[in-house]
């Protein structure tokens, strides 16, 4: 039997519908749970700290990796960035207005340190348990925000990018911020909006063939009306985070979250894993597009931590 073609495919079911036309500003209570085991939370974590993510959407563990781990990752990451390979890939993003690095993807495959840090106890056990399955890498990088004239990156739900983009279809992944460097309110610290993760804001515009390759450098699409970032913060308030070097954020797929410009001296980078359940793998892009790049978005080299 020959397939059919791409138009005439059953519809699917899209729960978290976005960019797409009479949906936009429209406002979806969370259909997936936020924590999905029992009441034994492990043993890296307390019960009140799996309440806290539950509630409101986040986590920060200070000092989970010593000064000599931290050392080293910011030693693997000077190397990642002067590769030539890696930055002939197409894998290195730069500042919209400069040539200085503003993110390094696919780091778990691009470095055996990293490979490693990946599959860490520390962090795939918090997340096999907050998701209830294994889990895998769906995207990795490196962040760096210079001193001076690093961007911002402007307020955006992750799962909102993921569902439309890349397919993700459920709200079963996380992401876990690794801060190599002092967080300081005034260096561009990452904020996010406590209880934002409870609500899925449908995002206005159609998304244009090859977005990634000006959204990974400054987002317009995917963010949601002043208004609705209004409503949030009205809720939740904002926290910055604020951090020593070796410290994590774990935050849920769909919290509110953005970084404001850094125009102090001090830089700030952290790495980035996002863990997704075995059973939340992606499908095709829910905006009829093709797929962006495996380096963005993890669909052949799937492998269980």
């Amino acid at each position: 039997m020959k397939p059919l073609p791409k138009s005439q495919h059953p519809a699917r079911n899209d729960l978290y519908p976005s960019r797409k036309w009479g949906v936009a500003g429209q406002v979806r209570l969370r259909k997936d749970p936020v924590i999905y085991e029992g009441s034994n939370a492990p043993p890296s974590l307390e019960l009140t700290q799996m309440d806290t993510y539950k509630k409101q959407g986040f986590i920060v563990l200070d000092d989970l990796f010593s000064e000599q781990e931290v050392h080293l990752f910011k030693s693997e990451l000077d190397a990642l960035k002067q590769s030539k390979s890696i930055c002939k890939s197409g894998e290195v993003i730069t500042e919209p207005d400069s040539n200085e690095v503003r993110s390094v993807f696919r780091i778990h495959e691009n470095s055996r340190l990293f490979s490693k840090l990946s599959r860490d106890k520390r962090l795939s056990s918090i997340a096999r348990y907050i998701l209830g399955d294994k889990v895998y890498i769906h995207q990795s990088r490196a962040n760096y925000k210079p001193g001076f004239r690093g961007k911002d990156f402007y307020w955006h739900s992750d799962f909102e990018t993921w569902h439309v983009e890349d397919g993700m279809p459920r709200m079963r992944a996380l992401s876990v911020s690794i801060t190599l460097t002092e967080n300081h309110h005034y260096n561009g610290p990452l904020m996010l909006i406590p209880k934002s993760h409870h609500h899925f804001i449908a995002c206005d515009g159609e998304t244009p063939k090859g977005h990634y390759l000006r959204s990974l450098k400054k987002q317009e699409l995917g963010v949601p009306s002043d208004n609705h970032l209004r409503a949030l913060v009205s809720r939740g308030g904002i926290s910055a985070i604020t951090s020593k070097p070796g410290s994590i954020v774990m935050f849920d797929c769909n919290v509110m979250h953005g970084s404001s410009s850094n125009i102090s001296p001090y830089p700030r980078s952290n790495l980035f894993f996002v863990f997704n359940a075995l059973s939340n793998k992606v499908e095709d892009p829910f905006c009829n597009l093709p797929p962006r790049p495996e380096y963005i978005c993890t669909r052949r080299a799937i492998s269980g931590i």
